[in-house]
């Protein structure tokens, strides 16, 4: 005779480990989740998650827990700790993974149920419109991404520097993703010049402030988004007051001495960087994340003269590169802002349109760095934040 579910249930429980709220409690305030301690995953379905889950949990619905399981927990001799919401789906989620070869999977006992009588906190989740569902769809069906993920985009603040030929494709897909606000700083206006390359911009638009024809643009095609305008040009008397909130920086600036300004700045204040480059046919990439990797600095101490870094206005430059380049930054946008993947950190990317080839190199921090090798304290002249002159400096480097 079969047994009943309930009486199978308690078969299962007696084949896998349990653990208290109490303990799991301990854990996530005691090593902390994900970082060498405990990964906790909650394997209800998403109407239920979206009532409130533990704080940290990574959230993989059981019906998809053999397929998605590695996202959230790619270690299979780590500790895992399954919870639902009374913990009989997680007691059959832990046989599963005990037979997939996990070696430390647990499940909560009385799963969120008991952790709330308990009196423990519990995270309720951004509520997603239906309209916003229906929106970002494509997005949530993504296990890496899914409506965490989502959320995670809907309440980032990104600060793209340029809305030129790489900031134009960049602002217009991490729009569309639903970055929640997004600032922009340019104080150019639109020139029949830019239109070549810079997609964010209309024929009727020239004479234009870019921030605004941007704004426009953005507007049109997602108003979930807060663009946030700076008509202005990035200097030392204001880099630390514009980009101070902001979770990442998209880099499109075309000269030396405001990247040298943007890096030392970033490094003090540990926000990452998306940084790209184009010149012709040839475009390069990476992620400057202060003390993760590398600086701009430990890869360009000084500035090459100025016969070996052409701007696009000398040399010109292929219409559809900076399309290229600027997509390839707005993906790693993303990829930081959810946490999934492995972003450009210490690697740079080459791309070469002509050969259609990508050279990926691996650089590596410069212990001897003059920025990030230092206390990010330090990193200014006072603790106003007042920097050195840049332009000085990379002229005498030229």
């Amino acid at each position: 005779m079969s047994p009943s579910g309930a009486e199978f249930i308690r078969q299962i429980k007696s084949q896998i480990a349990e653990v208290d709220p109490a303990d799991v409690h301990a854990a996530l305030n005691g090593a902390g989740n994900g970082s060498g301690g405990v990964t906790v995953v909650d394997v209800r379905e998403s109407d239920e998650i979206a009532q409130g889950h533990l704080p940290g949990a990574k959230l993989v619905p059981r019906g998809f827990l053999e397929s998605r399981i590695e996202t959230a927990a790619p270690d299979r001799s780590g500790h895992v700790v399954l919870y639902c919401a009374s913990g009989n789906r997680s007691a059959l989620a832990a046989k599963t993974l005990a037979d997939l070869g996990y070696e430390h999977v647990e499940s909560m006992t009385g799963g969120i149920t008991l952790w709330k009588d308990r009196g423990y906190k519990v995270e309720v989740p951004r509520k997603i419109t239906a309209e916003q569902r229906e929106r970002y769809s494509r997005h949530m069906l993504v296990p890496e991404i899914g409506a965490e993920g989502q959320n995670k985009l809907l309440d980032s603040k990104v600060l793209l520097l340029g809305a030129g030929g790489l900031g134009s494709p960049a602002a217009l897909y991490l729009a569309a993703a639903g970055v929640g606000t997004i600032g922009i700083v340019d104080d150019d206006v639109v020139d029949l010049s830019n239109l070549q390359r810079q997609v964010i911009h209309t024929t009727d638009r020239i004479g234009t402030p870019k921030v605004d024809s941007a704004e426009i643009t953005m507007n049109a095609l997602n108003p979930d988004v807060n663009v946030v305008k700076y008509e202005t040009r990035i200097d030392a008397s204001n880099i630390m007051e514009i980009i101070e909130g902001y979770d990442v920086i998209v880099d499109g600036v075309d000269n030396f001495p405001t990247r040298y300004l943007l890096n030392d700045a970033t490094v003090r204040l540990k926000i990452p960087v998306v940084s790209a480059s184009i010149l012709g046919f040839d475009g390069q990439l990476s992620v400057f994340a202060p003390y993760e990797g590398p600086c701009y600095r430990c890869l360009y101490p000084v500035p090459p003269p100025a016969e070996l870094a052409p701007s696009c206005g000398a040399n010109g430059v292929l219409g559809v590169l900076p399309g290229t380049m600027g997509l390839l930054q707005a993906t790693e946008v993303v990829k930081l802002i959810v946490g999934v993947g492995e972003p450009l950190i210490g690697r740079l990317l080459l791309y070469e349109a002509l050969g259609a080839t990508f050279t990926e190199l691996k650089v590596r921090r410069d212990p001897e760095c003059a920025i990030c090798s230092r206390d990010p304290s330090e990193i200014a002249d006072d603790e106003m934040g007042v920097f050195p002159d840049y332009e000085a400096f990379c002229a005498a480097a030229g």
